[in-house]
């Protein structure tokens, strides 16, 4: 039976339900979220100055010691640096900026020589770039006070904030929807268990969020993909193929069409995998519009709207 894909009458009525949901829902709670990011960035900025000797010392043995500083140290130049910018200004390999910021490492594989010229060439570039109003202890002999660093790191953290704000609102937004389905769930007698037991070991009347499960890719090589929420109903049996739910939420109409064959292909990995029919879904909530909801009910893909998430005992829940 289906919820919603069958329903084209209601999706218009619910398309601006669900984006005054979102609306205010960034209105009251997005300031926060970015303001909680940015006080626990600017205690890393911190850190990652004292590390430095504040900005003084960007050797190559404090760059290979704290490699997560890069992130800081490119937002300390005028003007601040992009990655791609910095690997062409410096001339050094895209890989070992990715390494250095994405998994606070230096590549294992590199040569030791070429590591430290690189390295020597990204502190160099960091040197002179150095933005001197934020850090206006550079040219003098008097070391910084505690009320400089402290100002020069809220401006370093609003930076990188700002680089990243969207995943801050989305990792926000989805917290919010995952605790929505929790609360819900709850209510319905529903236990939550641990992630890490397998998706096809659980109990009914149970559920887990940020469940691996393996698929077979069009190569016909065995990968895992991470569902959001995966539910045991409570007339099921322990060998029924859970419920799959991926929590979606998007701030404007654009992304969402880019991004909408996504779940098609998730799906049909997993029908390939395992069975026709598999039960999967969405959770929406924001900006999803008639383009996006009649793509995915081609495709098959049903779902339950946040602002009206009680649709979701129509998976017999």
């Amino acid at each position: 039976m289906a919820i919603n894909k069958d329903k084209p009458e209601l999706w218009k009525a619910d398309i601006r339900k669900s984006v005054d949901f979102y609306n205010d829902w960034f209105m009251e709670f997005a300031p926060k979220a970015f303001r909680e990011s940015r006080i626990k960035t600017a205690r890393q900025v911190e850190d990652a100055l004292a590390n430095t000797n504040m900005l003084i010392d960007i050797s190559t043995d404090i760059l290979i010691k704290h490699p997560e500083a890069l992130s800081m140290l490119r937002m300390s130049t005028c003007p601040p640096i992009a990655r791609d910018r910095l690997t062409g200004l410096a001339g050094v390999p895209k890989n070992l900026i990715n390494s250095m910021e994405k998994d606070y490492r230096i590549p294992p594989q590199m040569d030791f020589k070429a590591l430290l010229d690189n390295l020597n060439r990204i502190g160099a570039i960091i040197k002179k770039m150095a933005d001197p109003d934020i850090f206006v202890w550079l040219n003098r002999a008097k070391p910084p006070t505690p009320e400089e660093i402290n100002r020069a790191a809220t401006i370093i953290a609003d930076r990188l904030c700002g680089s990243i704000s969207d995943p801050i609102i989305r990792n926000a937004q989805e917290e919010r929807q995952l605790a929505s389905v929790e609360k819900w769930l709850l209510l319905k007698k529903y236990r939550k268990i641990d992630k890490e037991n397998k998706f096809d070991e659980m109990e009914p009347g149970t559920f887990s969020f940020h469940k691996n499960i393996p698929v077979t890719n069009p190569d016909g090589n065995k990968i895992n993909i991470s569902v959001d929420i995966v539910i045991q109903p409570l007339s099921s049996k322990k060998t029924d193929f859970p419920l799959l739910i991926e929590a979606k939420s998007a701030g404007d109409f654009t992304n969402v069409n880019k991004r909408r064959k996504e779940e098609a292909q998730k799906m049909a990995q997993l029908k390939s995998t395992y069975s026709n029919d598999i039960n999967y879904g969405l959770f929406l909530n924001g900006y999803f519009d008639s383009g996006y909801l009649g793509y995915e009910a081609a495709e098959g893909i049903d779902w339950v709207w946040e602002h009206r998430i009680g649709d979701f005992e129509q998976y017999g829940l």
